[in-house]
């Protein structure tokens, strides 16, 4: 297996394990991070040995989604800039969060999110590109219209309006009830829910796992699934050219000690009020 510097990759049996090793930052999403993480992927679906591949965070949290701006991410800008302009966005934007997300989707094996603490934006994407969802029961989601947009069919339309509108968190037992998690457990109980699972998925034959997958991500494309993605990509293009509250700014680095966006800090309080509406 290769040695990478942002992601931890473990052979357990016939199931290769992927796991986001920046834990002191939640497990930011930078360009070197995803590119680790989708040669880490593509090394697990050649690997015949490997039956399995399992995708998980380090430390409190699976993914605080994008990295805004830690030293590392700074770093790497400064050695590899973007082209300027709209032509360089739309090159970063979608290799880096829509072209692999439909590589990770495709891979020819089963693939398992096992998601704790945040799970927000591109997180969400990440653990969406995989084909079962294990969260533990201190699962946070955020989503959002970010480039990889599947979450009109992670969840159903109309839910995913009502989330999205308001923007708001979506806990570990409402994701399970919506369809987007397959299994909540206690934290302490997830890893080794993760893996049994996952043994026991690996034990089947891998032709056999490999054609089930590709039809029924069929019978989903055939729905309409990848030409949503393509086009609603788009969308979220245009959202970013024109005006915006500056608050909310992708690109705005964060400062040591700021909080993450004014968005995120709004999505907790509706989450909050939407479970004391609940009686939770």
């Amino acid at each position: 297996m290769t040695d990478y510097e942002f992601i931890r990759t473990e052979q357990v049996g016939r199931v290769r394990r992927i796991i986001l090793n920046r834990p002191q930052q939640r497990n930011p999403l930078s360009r070197r991070v995803t590119e680790e993480v989708d040669a880490a992927f593509i090394e697990a679906g050649e690997d015949d040995g490997v039956g399995v591949v399992v995708l998980m965070g380090a430390g409190d949290h699976f993914s605080a989604g994008h990295d805004l701006g830690t030293p590392e991410e700074k770093a790497d800008r400064e050695a590899r800039p973007i082209e300027e302009g709209l032509r360089g966005r739309y090159r970063r934007s979608w290799d880096m969060n829509v072209e692999v997300n439909l590589r990770w989707r495709n891979l020819p094996k089963p693939t398992i999110a096992a998601v704790h603490g945040y799970c927000i934006f591109a997180g969400w994407a990440f653990a969406s590109s995989c084909d079962i969802i294990f969260a533990a029961d201190n699962s946070m989601f955020l989503p959002a219209n970010f480039q990889y947009f599947s979450v009109p069919w992670d969840l159903s339309h109309r839910k995913a309006k009502e989330i999205l509108f308001e923007s708001r968190f979506v806990g570990a037992q409402e994701a399970h009830d919506l369809g987007f998690v397959n299994r909540v457990v206690p934290l302490a109980d997830l890893d080794a829910e993760v893996m049994e699972y996952a043994s026991r998925v690996a034990e089947n034959d891998p032709f056999q796992l490999r054609m089930i997958k590709i039809a029924i991500n069929q019978a989903q494309d055939m729905q309409g699934f990848t030409p949503h993605i393509h086009a609603s990509f788009a969308h979220h293009m245009l959202s970013q050219t024109g005006e915006a509250d500056p608050g909310f700014a992708l690109s705005k680095p964060i400062e040591s000690g700021q909080r993450r966006r004014p968005m995120v800090q709004r999505a907790m309080e509706n989450f909050e009020r939407e479970k004391q509406r609940r009686g939770g």
